[in-house]
């Protein structure tokens, strides 16, 4: 059994250094705008999926990262075949998923994390991503070691689905704790890079005053996916891409350095036409953050 799970996790080790290899790739192949659907959470619902990504996949989306999924609610009411079904039938693919953690950070209940990524398997998905962590976990260093021991556990588990796990963040990791130190800090140091990548929030880090290239500088290769998202100037509240202040141009200059897969356009909180709003972050990202003729 020991020489077992040896080998499982050692196959899930080089799944891993493959994945890692490929991103290096990102700047030779056709880049691909992607949604992430956390966006459009108020107009989906089970008897709308259909019509809602119909009217993304015409604006020009071609990737989304989905998120939600539980074996009550499925997506937005579909078993995980039909909705890749339904995917494929408007030139759609869902490379990345956001996926509950509290139940096996706590050891509540393993059972979820595996059911989550077998769906995540039969969609498609290539990178699972824990989107967000509750206050009463991350209150001190303790807290975000016990994150990452936990990180890496369930990073082993999902690369015996073939799937890579990463970690998104919020602004609240880079709060300062004790020893001068911050909870992203502590993660990046003690969980395991081949099994542990990140998802940078591009509107969460600057929020929090750092700055996305250093990032990368610093560790580089380890974000492979990001979030597209600007900050007003007045309120420094969410706006679309392009409307706002972070320097997206000088962002994506540096995406190999990154490692950069995928992206994914997210506006937490929209104030207009949901549709609207994203079609013109499409817009601006088509026009000024890819290559001619993408």
């Amino acid at each position: 059994m020991s020489d077992r799970r040896t080998f499982i996790k050692n196959s899930g080790l080089l799944t891993a250094g493959l994945l890692l290899h490929n991103d290096s790739l990102f700047a030779g192949k056709k880049e691909k705008i992607g949604l992430q659907m956390y966006t459009m959470r108020n107009v989906i619902n089970s008897k709308n999926v259909a019509e809602v990504m119909a009217r993304i996949a015409a604006i020009g989306y071609k990737e989304l990262e989905i998120f939600g999924y539980t074996g009550k609610d499925k997506f937005w009411g579909l078993e995980p075949k039909p909705f890749k079904t339904l995917l494929k039938a408007h030139n759609l693919t869902a490379p990345a998923a956001h996926v509950a953690f509290e139940n096996f950070l706590t050891g509540k209940d393993e059972t979820e994390f595996r059911l989550t990524c077998e769906a995540a398997k039969i969609v498609g998905n290539k990178y699972i991503v824990i989107a967000w962590l509750g206050e009463k976990y991350r209150r001190n260093a303790d807290d975000y070691k016990l994150i990452a021991d936990k990180l890496n556990k369930a990073g082993i588990i999902t690369q015996q689905y073939g799937l890579q796990l990463l970690y998104h963040n919020h602004d609240f990791e880079f709060t300062r704790l004790e020893k001068d130190t911050t909870g992203y800090d502590i993660i990046i140091m003690n969980a395991d890079k081949q099994l542990v990548q990140l998802e940078l929030d591009l509107y969460w880090a600057v929020k929090a005053g750092r700055d996305p290239v250093q990032l990368f500088k610093d560790n580089p290769g380890r974000f492979p996916l990001w979030h597209v998202k600007d900050m007003d100037k007045s309120t420094r509240s969410f706006t679309e891409a392009g409307a706002g202040i972070i320097n997206f141009k000088q962002i994506f200059e540096h995406k190999k350095l990154a490692g950069l897969q995928h992206f994914f356009i997210e506006q937490d909180e929209v104030k207009k036409d949901v549709f609207e709003s994203i079609r013109e972050s499409f817009s601006f990202v088509k026009a000024n953050l890819l290559p001619a003729g993408k």
